[in-house]
Formats: C-alpha cells, sequence, structure tokens
C-alpha cells in the first residue's frame, strides 16, 4: 500500500534477490499478470548488472499453469519463453515450503520496514518505481552483508563478474485477439480505445504491456495507447480516444465534428480555430480539411501554422496552408520590406484636401437649380 497522486493505493510488488550477494531490488506494479512478471525481469536484471544461471520461484499462477507431484510442473507457454530468452534455469519450490525460498521471504519482511513505513507519497507509478530503484541501491551500501566481510554492495561488485551478460529486453506482451466494434473501439479491463476507423468491424491483434497497449493488424502496429486502470467496479470505465482516428469518418460527414467525443481531446490551438471557423458557412469542411494536414505533414509543424494565423487574426485554410508551406520550405514568414527606387521617390508628397468634395456638391446643387 502506498499513496500515488494523493490517493492510497494496492500494489504488488515483484522481489528479485541475488542469493550470493543478497542484492535485491523492487518493483511495484498495479497488477500481477503476465506482462508485469515479465517487465519485472527485464528491470531487475538491468538493476543487478546480469543474469543468474537458476532462478527459484513460488507456485505463482503467472509461470505454473498446474501443479503436478513432487517437481512436476506444467509452465506457462509465455513463461518459458521468457527463460528462454535468458537462458537461465527456473526452478519452482514445493508447494507451502516457504523456508526453499527463505532468503526472499526474509526480504519481503525486511522492505515493509526499510522502504514502506511510512507510505511513500509519489505522484506517479513511475515516480515510485524510481525511489524503489534508488533507495535499493542506497540498501546494498548501507547494509551489512552478515555472513561475507563487508557490505551487499561489496559482495555483489564480486557476484556481478560472474552473471550472464543481459540481452535485449523480453517483449513481454499477451496478446489478445479483439473485433473492432462499428464505433472504432476495442474493449479490455471495462475501458475502451480507439482504433483508426478503416478497421472498424475487422479483427485485430491487442498486445497488453504494464504500461501501454499495442493493437496489430496485417502484421503492422496500427495504434499505441497508453494504458488505464479501472480496479473497483465503484469507478466508471473509461473511453481513450485518438481524434486521429476518426478522420476518415469527419471527412465524411463533417458534421460529426461539432459534438463529437474524440475531438474533444484536440490540442488547444485545433479547438481555438474550431470555435472561428464553425461560426461560418461551410466552416465544418474547412475545419476537417485543415485537421487533414496531420496525415501528410508533421503535426506539430500544422499546429504552429495554425497558432500563427490565429494571431495575425487570419483564420482560415488558405492561409493555414500558405504558413505550413513555409515552414515546410523554410520559406521567410513575413513578407520583407522592399525599399522604392530611386526613380520612384515622390517630389511632392500628396495632400488631403476635402474642399474639393464641397465643389462637387456645390455643382451637382448647381445643376439641380437649373
Amino acid at each position: 500500500m502506498t499513496i500515488i497522486a494523493g490517493e492510497r493505493t494496492k500494489l504488488q510488488v515483484a522481489h528479485v534477490k541475488l542469493s550470493y550477494s543478497r542484492a535485491f531490488t523492487l518493483r511495484a506494479y498495479l497488477l500481477q499478470t503476465h506482462e508485469m512478471l515479465f517487465d519485472a525481469h527485464n528491470h531487475a536484471f538491468r538493476v543487478l548488472g546480469g543474469v543468474p544461471r537458476r532462478g527459484i520461484y513460488d507456485n505463482m499462477k503467472t509461470a505454473v499453469d498446474k501443479v503436478g507431484r513432487g517437481k512436476e510442473r506444467q509452465v506457462n507457454i509465455r513463461f518459458s519463453a521468457m527463460v528462454s530468452h535468458f537462458l537461465f534455469e527456473a526452478e519452482f519450490c514445493n508447494p507451502a515450503s516457504g523456508w526453499e525460498k527463505g532468503q526472499i521471504e526474509k526480504n519481503v519482511q525486511d522492505a515493509r520496514h526499510r522502504l514502506w513505513q511510512p507510505l511513500p507519497n509519489v505522484p506517479s507509478l513511475e515516480a515510485l518505481n524510481d525511489w524503489l530503484e534508488t533507495r535499493c541501491r542506497e540498501l546494498w551500501s548501507q547494509t551489512g552483508h552478515g555472513s561475507q566481510p563487508g557490505s551487499i554492495a561489496d559482495v555483489w561488485s564480486e557476484e556481478i563478474r560472474h552473471l550472464m551478460a543481459v540481452p535485449r529486453p523480453f517483449d513481454g506482451f499477451v496478446e489478445h485477439a479483439k473485433r473492432v466494434s462499428p464505433t472504432c473501439l476495442v474493449h479490455l479491463e471495462r475501458n475502451r480505445y480507439s482504433v483508426p476507423a478503416s478497421f472498424a468491424n475487422r479483427p485485430v491483434s491487442l498486445r497488453v504491456y504494464p504500461d501501454r497497449i499495442v493493437l496489430v493488424a496485417e502484421g503492422q502496429a496500427i495504434c499505441e495507447h497508453r494504458r488505464v486502470f479501472a480496479r473497483s467496479h465503484d469507478r466508471l470505465s473509461r473511453t481513450v480516444y485518438d481524434w486521429r482516428h476518426y478522420l476518415a469518418v469527419v471527412q465524411r460527414k463533417p458534421g460529426a465534428l461539432r459534438n463529437g467525443a474524440p475531438f474533444a481531446e484536440m490540442p488547444p490551438a485545433f479547438r481555438s480555430l474550431q470555435q472561428h471557423l464553425l461560426k461560418r458557412p461551410g466552416g465544418d469542411r474547412e475545419m476537417v480539411e485543415i485537421l487533414s494536414l496531420v496525415l501528410q505533414h508533421d503535426e506539430q509543424v500544422v499546429l504552429t501554422a495554425v497558432e500563427l494565423a490565429l494571431q495575425a487574426g487570419v483564420p482560415t485554410k488558405t492561409h493555414i496552408i500558405n504558413l505550413l508551406h513555409r515552414l515546410i520550405d523554410g520559406t521567410p514568414l513575413s513578407t520583407p520590406t522592399i525599399p522604392a527606387p530611386p526613380a520612384l521617390t515622390l517630389t511632392t508628397e500628396p495632400q488631403a484636401n476635402v474642399e474639393r468634395y464641397d465643389a462637387l456638391r456645390r455643382a451637382r446643387e448647381a445643376r439641380h437649380a437649373s
């Protein structure tokens, strides 16, 4: 339990410890799932500086599908793939035999006093994990080894030479087959995520990572979202939109731009431009054509062109496209002042003389009088 963004949050913490040096590392997650387990190994081996040749585990459901007699285990396929990736041997304890991994059991008990009392107060889960990593390294230097001279850090500096090299991180996702809804959404854990409109009513593959989800179709990643969690049933489910996914829809139906939920999350410059354009006849279609520019050009450049047009007080499609091409080509945005040639210099400055209009009025009155 810890406090994240002012809210008490229950966490699942992965503990990894080297048997010889007793160097340890912790990483916190919101759930205890396969993708969290794989991510914990990636970070643990990075922090510990290498991969041990053997790992001892309890019979957690994320690793073992079925516990047999004695040491017989039906190991999860994805867990086996991770073990093969890092090239170490996985062993599992007997059920209800905590003494077989006594070091890690003691580490869990010690961590309650060293790290979780008082409760950390952090702005995000990422900040908590950064703090845990730093604090664990500090404890290595501050804690004596016990059976070897020096601190845990001293003995770890000896052990690291015997660890296997850390390969590239294991791509530890969990994959689900999904069908995109007619409203271009897929469901995961009571939440919904948008998908490009061209994939509506089509099957896609949803790859779940600890902090994000990736949607794959036809062998290509088509979009990515930050993963959101709705852990309690009293919280409403969330819909995560990417307004770019719905551009193909509003190109056919520009009126959907006015009240479409996905477009409520556009950048402020686009929202301000929309308020100007929707006051004009045909403003819906003009706004859609401007938004569609992000499909061919860098979105940040398009945003800059829109901001410049708003600052100049000319929020029109023609002016924005002109500014966009100037930004892309590197052409100066302001027109330089061209000095007039000497031959065109005025010798006599014209003077305003409104009395001439009075003469015209008198001549007109004279004609009417005659």
